[in-house]
């Protein structure tokens, strides 16, 4: 379980439209089709790939099209002892837990990603679609079984880490934890808003009934978030820490949450409630690290959307914020804050680095979408959406095998990928092929075991090299060998972005 860290297309007015098209076309060919970058075709494949890992993460009865189908059922009876059906969802890594608060973030980034670039995504968008709801069906459940309680996690940790055992074969206490009034998690519960709130807009218009009933729920959790403040670590201890604590409090869901319920209702007491709350929950922060943990940088990144499309000045504050964020990544600049490895990755932790690499690169995506013909000032430099877009670019391409290592980080793409993850399900022999029971300390064989997984986890993206370019393909060493779900959902929609063969459609150049 990784813990977080502290962690130009530039038009005139004379010129036309049409030759704003061609300068765009041109950048495109050189930044995706040249001879030193992936084709499109590279970045759709990886993308169905992205998408396809959820579906090895799935907890709960399986439908008759799962496609890795090494995976069986598993967790079929979470939530019975406590007459409720919390069955569904997904685990988060490369154990057999139900975290609630990194299950949301998947949820509300996997939303986000096909939000944003949903029309980039082709025949895979059907795909995302049902990564989102196999989340968001679990979200709804969790939210809507009792009033004024959430319920965030389904599984003992501490239990559960004793074992290695694939999900089908569980024989480790499937505690149920959730959070009330009297036991508030203003961070988990604010994040679920978020993530069904996202979701909502999602299925606005392929399913208008299950987007309006995501909708009524997202509103009704935040606002129990809101009445009801606090973390959700004070209120559950060693259940959730230290493997998911909310090291950065709740006030940067609380706003996070806020400004997703704003833009899925259109109701402008959200918008209100930004202006009113902002102040006292990091609007006027400069945080460079966005994590399941910190919203911070991307609801700047949000909001800020209303800025550059709408002309909107409510919002100017967060615009000029996530200006800083955005200019924290640009070597040579002089607002420049980050760090990267001789390589040229993006380096936050030494755990789990991969999961700010992607998110980071989402965010510097979606701002140079928002941006179009705009540019940004970095302190003495001048910024622009394909300067930004190239950065981007660099982190997946490294991620897929431009590297030191030569090593795609992702399992099942390119020739070369890491075989031995820390994940139970992959590492244990499949339900299929070996029927009988593989119990909680049998399986420890399986961790120690020399020989690559068994069982590909197609799409999963790991924690990733140190920062030194340096991967150690062990799966004892779950810093840089075990997936998460986090690390791969704002990943989608970078893929998404660069398999598109236009890249002014993309940007929605006026």
């Amino acid at each position: 379980m990784p813990f977080p860290t502290l962690v130009h297309f530039k038009e005139t007015k004379t010129m036309k439209r049409g030759a704003v098209i061609v300068v765009v076309t041109i950048i495109w060919s050189l930044v995706i089709k040249g001879g030193r970058g992936f084709t499109s075709q590279d970045y759709r494949d990886a993308l169905e790939k992205s998408i396809l890992f959820f579906e090895g993460q799935r907890s709960g009865r399986l439908p008759p099209d799962q496609r890795l189908s090494w995976r069986g059922h598993s967790a079929l009876s979470d939530g019975s002892s406590y007459h409720v059906d919390l069955v569904g969802g997904y685990y988060d890594a490369g154990d057999n837990v139900k975290f609630g608060l990194p299950m949301a973030f998947t949820v509300t980034m996997l939303a986000w990603s096909v939000i944003e670039f949903g029309e980039s995504m082709g025949g895979q968008v059907e795909n995302a679609r049902a990564a989102i709801r196999w989340g968001s069906d679990y979200l709804l459940k969790a939210s809507t079984s009792t009033p004024d309680s959430l319920y965030v996690q389904v599984g003992d940790p501490n239990m559960e880490h004793r074992c290695w055992e694939r999900p089908e074969d569980m024989d480790t206490p499937r505690t149920v934890f959730k959070i009330s009034t009297q036991n508030p998690g203003s961070d988990v519960a604010a994040e679920t808003a978020a993530a069904l709130a996202a979701s909502s807009i999602v299925f606005k218009h392929s399913d208008p009934s299950y987007s309006s009933k995501l909708l009524t729920a997202s509103i009704q959790v935040f606002d129990f978030a809101d009445r009801h403040r606090g973390s959700y670590s004070s209120s559950l201890g060693s259940a959730v820490c230290p493997f998911y604590c909310s090291y950065s409090g709740y006030q940067d869901e609380l706003l996070w949450g806020a400004a997703w319920v704003y833009r899925a209702s259109n109701n402008n007491s959200y918008s209100k409630y930004i202006g009113s709350n902002g102040q006292l929950m990091g609007a006027n922060d400069d945080d460079y690290s966005f994590s399941w943990d910190d919203k911070r940088p991307a609801t700047k990144v949000l909001l800020s959307k209303d800025v550059l499309e709408t002309n909107t000045a409510e919002f100017q504050l967060y615009k000029a914020h996530a200006d800083n964020y955005i200019c924290s990544f640009i070597p040579g600049s002089s607002s420049f804050q980050n760090q990267y490895t001789p390589g040229g990755l993006l380096y936050k932790a030494g755990e789990s680095n991969l999961q700010y690499v992607t998110s980071s690169t989402f965010l510097l995506l979606a701002y140079a979408k928002y941006l179009g013909d705009r540019s940004i000032t970095c302190g003495t430099s001048t910024v622009t959406a394909s300067q930004i877009v190239a950065q981007a670019r660099k982190q997946v391409d490294y991620i897929l095998g431009r590297n030191p290592m030569k090593m795609s980080y992702m399992v099942g793409f390119g020739d070369r990928y890491p075989q031995h993850l820390h994940h139970r399900a992959s590492s244990v022999p499949s339900i299929h092929s070996h029927p009988l029971p593989i119990d909680c300390n049998s399986g420890f064989q399986y961790l120690y075991s020399n020989s690559p997984n068994p069982n590909l986890l197609v799409g999963a993206i790991v924690g990733g090299p140190d920062n030194s370019d340096r991967f150690n393909d062990d799966r004892s060493n779950y810093q840089q060998s075990e997936p998460a779900t986090y690390i791969n959902a704002p990943f989608v929609g970078v893929l998404a972005f660069f398999s598109h063969n236009n890249l002014s459609d993309v940007i929605n150049l006026p």
